[in-house]
C-alpha cells in the first residue's frame, strides 16, 4: 500500500471507532483497498496511534495478541500479533469501563509485566526478559474490535491495533515461574474459563522476547517503564451491561472490572 492508502485506511478505521460503529471487512476492502501485507497493517496501526497522540494520549506499552491456542482457535488466527497501549486505555482495578466508548467488548485474563530496563537486543530470550522485568501483574484485557462480529483476517485485526481497547492492571504477582500461574475467569461470580500462564506462548516472557525481536525489525525497542500484556490465557468472553468480571491468579490474587447496567 502507498503512504496515502495507509493514511486513508487509518482514517476510515479511526472514524468508525470514534463514531462507535463497526465495519464489515468486505465492504471496507471495496472502499479502502485490501491489506495483504502485515507490514502495511502495522503501519495503519501506527497511523491510528499517531491520531491518539494528537488528541493527548500517551503511549505506555504494548499488547500481544493470539499467543494462546484458545484465542487462535476462537478467532481462526494462526500467528501472534501486537498493538500499542496508551494511558487512556488503562482502567483502575475494580473500576468501571467507559460505556460511551464501547463497541462490542470482550474480556480475557492475562499476565502483564512492567519493564525495569530497556530490551535493546532483538535476540532476547525469556530468561533475558526476566532479568529486566520490574514487576508482573494480574491483568484483564478488554478487547473491542472495530470489525463487525469479530470477523476479520489477521491483517484487519493488526490494523485495528489487535483490538486493543482497555487494560485493567491488578495487584502484583510473583515473578517466579509465570508459566505455572493458575488463572480462573469469572463473570458475575460464575466461573467461565481457566488456564495457566503457559497458555501464552508456552511462557508469558517468551511472547515478550518475540515482541522485542519483531519491533526491532522496525527500528524500535521495548523501553524501561513500558507495560506489556502478554496475551489472553483463555478464550475471550463478552462483557454485557451490568456484568462484573474478575479473575483469580493462583487462587488469591484478584483483578476485576465492571460494565454499567
Amino acid at each position: 500500500m502507498t503512504d496515502d492508502e495507509i493514511e486513508a485506511y487509518a482514517a476510515g478505521l479511526w472514524a468508525a471507532r470514534t463514531a462507535r460503529r463497526t465495519l464489515e471487512p468486505d465492504a471496507t476492502e471495496l472502499r479502502l483497498g485490501r491489506i495483504d501485507d502485515l507490514a502495511d497493517a502495522y503501519a495503519i496501526g501506527d497511523a491510528i496511534v499517531r491520531r491518539r497522540v494528537e488528541r493527548g494520549e500517551r503511549p505506555v506499552g504494548w499488547k500481544l495478541g493470539y499467543t494462546s491456542p484458545a484465542m487462535r482457535e476462537q478467532m481462526g488466527i494462526d500467528r501472534p500479533n501486537f498493538g500499542r497501549l496508551t494511558d487512556a486505555m488503562l482502567v483502575p482495578d475494580g473500576g468501571t469501563l467507559p460505556e460511551e466508548l464501547l463497541l462490542q467488548p470482550r474480556i480475557e485474563p492475562e499476565i502483564a509485566i512492567r519493564l525495569g530496563r530497556d530490551v535493546a537486543t532483538p535476540r532476547a530470550s525469556a530468561d533475558d526478559v526476566l532479568d529486566v522485568v520490574d514487576e508482573a501483574y494480574a491483568c484483564l484485557e478488554v478487547v473491542d474490535s472495530v470489525w463487525d462480529g469479530y470477523r476479520f483476517r489477521i491483517e484487519h485485526n493488526t490494523a485495528d491495533g489487535s483490538s486493543a481497547a482497555f487494560v485493567v492492571l491488578g495487584p502484583p504477582i510473583p515473578r517466579g515461574d509465570l508459566s505455572s500461574t493458575a488463572v480462573e475467569l469469572f463473570r458475575n461470580d460464575e466461573p467461565v474459563a481457566s488456564a495457566t500462564g503457559a497458555a501464552a506462548s508456552g511462557h508469558p516472557l517468551a511472547g515478550v522476547a518475540w515482541l522485542a525481536a519483531t519491533v526491532a525489525a522496525t527500528g524500535r525497542h521495548l523501553r524501561a517503564g513500558e507495560v506489556v500484556i502478554t496475551g489472553g490465557l483463555t478464550a475471550a468472553v463478552p462483557i454485557e451491561p451490568g456484568d462484573r468480571v474478575h479473575a483469580t491468579f493462583d487462587g488469591d490474587t484478584v483483578v476485576s472490572v465492571r460494565r454499567v447496567g
